[in-house]
């Protein structure tokens, strides 16, 4: 893992956190949830290919009320009000492998988070599924557990489709101004996550080698429906990693947390309240 040094700039619950990763200085946007829990588990949010801290609304903190947890939900760089990319930067094939390995450790750190004593459980949607999943995979001993919901392990068909669709609907319809909303460089953001997806060499992205290396609890959910990938991609994270426990919601599609969210937060909070003791993985001190 690359040496970050890092600073946290704050402003009560929220704030921006300056480090270094990637090769360069990054601010991220940050939001506290609960932080007056010092106690209790934390639980970290990694959000999609196209969320922010704002795109998350008030699900998270709904989350937390449920768990009785504290939590951290924050923009990677390119999205919401972080540093976006910079002219004429595209993401590389491994960014998802760079954003477990170096950005998230430098965030922890800048926030004075120490994981080892911490342990936290991360929630990743899409994309960040799969960078909670890497996380956990090159810090086993580091985290509690990790819920992952639509996650991506490898390239399959129907995400490069959707994907597509969503470029086309990105010029030509109210897209874009829609996220807007939420980034302050809109097209940093799609471009730096729909460019990468369909750029040929990233087909043979895959993850599913590393999962093995995963030892803490794992709930993986995905949606009967979910238009960017199949069942295959939850089913693969049990294969690697047998202990992971499987969710498959029905009437739901890409985001669980939006088409059925009742029912996810409370699997999260059993899955929380189920670890042992809560908040620190099966058989850690």
């Amino acid at each position: 893992m690359t040496a970050a040094t890092a600073s946290a700039i704050l402003a009560g619950d929220t704030g921006w956190a300056a480090l270094h990763a990637l090769g360069r200085d990054l601010r991220l946007e940050y939001r506290w949830l609960a932080p007056q829990r010092r106690d209790a588990p934390l639980l970290v949010f990694l959000h999609e290919g196209l969320g922010s801290v704002s795109m998350w609304k008030d699900w998270p903190r709904q989350v937390c009320e449920a768990a009785g947890c504290r939590g951290l939900v924050y923009s990677r760089h390119g999205y919401g009000q972080s540093t976006p990319l910079a002219a004429g930067e595209k993401r590389a094939v491994d960014f998802m492998h760079r954003e477990a390995a170096e950005v998230l450790p430098a965030l922890f750190a800048a926030l004075g988070i120490d994981p080892a004593q911490d342990k936290p459980v991360l929630f990743g949607h899409s994309d960040g599924g799969s960078i909670a999943l890497l996380y956990a995979a090159l810090h086993p001993s580091a985290v509690a557990g990790v819920v992952v919901a639509a996650p991506h392990i490898f390239v399959e068909p129907r995400s490069l489709a959707s994907i597509q669709l969503a470029r086309q609907a990105y010029q030509d319809t109210d897209l874009r101004e829609r996220l807007a909303r939420h980034h302050a460089d809109v097209d940093s953001a799609f471009r730096g996550w729909n460019d990468i997806w369909l750029d040929p060499a990233f087909a043979a992205w895959d993850i599913q080698a590393s999962l093995s290396a995963i030892t803490c609890p794992v709930l993986a959910m995905q949606g009967v429906d979910d238009e960017y990938g199949t069942l295959a991609q939850i089913h693969g994270i049990r294969l690697a990693a047998p202990h992971t426990q499987l969710l498959e919601i029905p009437g739901c599609r890409h985001s669980p947390h939006k088409d059925q969210p009742a029912t996810v937060i409370q699997v999260i909070a059993g899955f929380i309240g189920a670890l042992d003791p809560p908040g620190r993985p099966c058989g850690s001190p």
